[in-house]
C-alpha cells in the first residue's frame, strides 16, 4: 500500500481512515504507567507525558498526561490520506466546526476543532494504522496423548499487537452517529436502539473503530486492544485481575462485532479491552448496518457485567480544568 493507502481504500470517498491516537489526563501518571505497562503495552516517558506503543509497533496510539482532577479524555486525533487534507478543509467548512486551537501540551499539526459534545478532535495526515485485512487469528489444541497445560510460573506475557477501537460517552448516540458519519465519514455498522452503536472506516477497518455509548455527558468508555487468540484475552484479563485491577469483566464473546472479550477496569473507572477475532469490514464492503434487540446487541457468552460497567466517571463539561 502506498502513502495515500492505495492498497486499501474506497474510491472517491472522504473519510478517515484510522484513529490515530487518543489523549488522557490522569490524576498519577506513576500509576499509569504500571497499569499499562502490566497489560502489556510498551509505556514511554516524553516530556513529562507518557506514550502509549505496542511492541514492535512504531505507531504511538495515546498520549498520557498528568492531571490535578479525575481522569478525563483530553481529544482523539483521527488519520487521513495526505491528498485529501485540503478537501476535509472545505469539508469542515461546509459543517461550520467550530476551529480551536491546539490543546496545552499537543502538537498543532493537522485541524482542530469542537467535536460532537465539546469533544476536542484532530484530523492530521498519517499513516493508516487501522488494518487493510482481518488480524491473524488462533487456536492451538494439543494433539492426542500429549499435555496442553501450560503451568502459571510458565503463562508467556499478553503484548497487544494495536489499538483495536475506542469506545466513547455520548449525550445522545442517534446525533453522534449522524455526526460521526458527515463529518469523519464514518459509516455505521450496527446499533442497538439510542443505547449503543458501532462505526466502521470507509477504508476498511475492524466492525467498529469507534464505539458510542449514551450517557449524560462525554468520556471515554473503554480503549481496545487486539490481541491473537482467545487464551491471550483470558491469559491478559486474569493477570491484571490478579494484580488487582478489577472487577473486569470477561472472558466472554460479544454478538455484534462477534470478537471475544475481557474489560479491565483501570484505576479511574473506565476500562481497557483485550480483544480478539472482531469482523472486519473491508473497503469494497457494504456492510449490511442493523439495530438489534438489547438480547442481541451485548455478549452471546460470558457473565454478566458490573452494575457500574455503563457509568461515566469523568467529570460533567464545565467542572473540568482547562485543556
Amino acid at each position: 500500500m502506498d502513502a495515500n493507502g492505495k492498497g486499501g481504500r474506497r474510491p472517491n470517498v472522504l473519510g478517515v481512515h484510522s484513529i490515530d491516537h487518543f489523549a488522557l489526563e490522569v490524576p498519577d501518571l506513576e500509576e499509569a504507567k504500571r497499569f499499562y505497562a502490566l497489560f502489556g503495552l510498551d509505556v514511554r516517558d516524553n516530556d513529562g507525558t507518557i506514550e502509549l506503543y505496542t511492541r514492535g509497533n512504531p505507531h504511538r496510539w495515546a498520549i498520557l498526561s498528568q492531571g490535578d482532577g479525575p481522569k478525563r479524555l483530553r481529544y482523539l486525533s483521527f488519520g487521513v490520506f495526505d491528498d485529501e487534507m485540503d478537501a476535509f478543509r472545505a469539508h469542515l467548512d461546509t459543517r461550520g466546526v467550530r476551529y480551536i486551537d491546539a490543546p496545552a501540551g499537543a502538537e498543532s499539526n493537522g485541524l482542530w476543532f469542537e467535536g460532537f459534545d465539546g469533544l476536542h478532535v484532530n484530523i492530521r495526515v498519517a499513516g493508516k494504522s487501522t488494518p487493510d485485512e482481518k488480524s491473524q487469528f488462533s487456536f492451538t489444541s494439543a494433539a492426542p496423548g500429549t499435555s496442553g497445560a501450560v503451568p502459571n510460573s510458565k503463562a508467556p506475557k499478553v503484548y497487544p499487537r494495536r489499538l483495536s477501537h475506542f469506545a466513547l460517552f455520548a449525550s445522545d448516540v442517534p446525533a453522534a452517529i449522524d455526526y460521526y458519519e458527515k463529518t469523519l465519514g464514518l459509516r455505521l455498522s450496527d446499533k442497538s436502539g439510542p443505547a449503543v452503536a458501532f462505526l466502521h472506516g470507509a477504508h476498511g477497518s475492524d466492525h467498529h473503530l469507534l464505539a458510542l455509548v449514551m450517557s449524560d455527558r462525554r468520556g471515554m468508555h473503554h480503549n481496545s486492544w487486539d490481541v491473537g487468540s482467545v487464551t491471550e484475552v483470558g491469559l491478559g484479563g486474569a493477570t491484571m485481575e490478579r494484580a488487582g485491577y478489577g472487577p473486569g469483566w470477561g472472558l466472554g464473546q460479544h454478538v455484534l462485532g462477534a470478537n471475544y472479550f475481557y474489560y479491565v477496569r483501570d484505576p479511574w473507572g473506565s476500562y481497557s479491552e483485550y480483544s480478539a477475532d472482531m469482523d472486519f469490514i473491508p473497503h469494497d464492503v457494504d456492510w449490511p448496518a442493523g439495530d438489534h434487540p438489547p438480547e442481541d446487541s451485548m455478549f452471546l457468552w460470558g457473565p454478566n457485567p458490573q452494575p457500574e460497567f455503563i457509568q461515566n466517571f469523568e467529570p460533567a463539561p464545565g467542572t473540568e480544568t482547562a485543556a
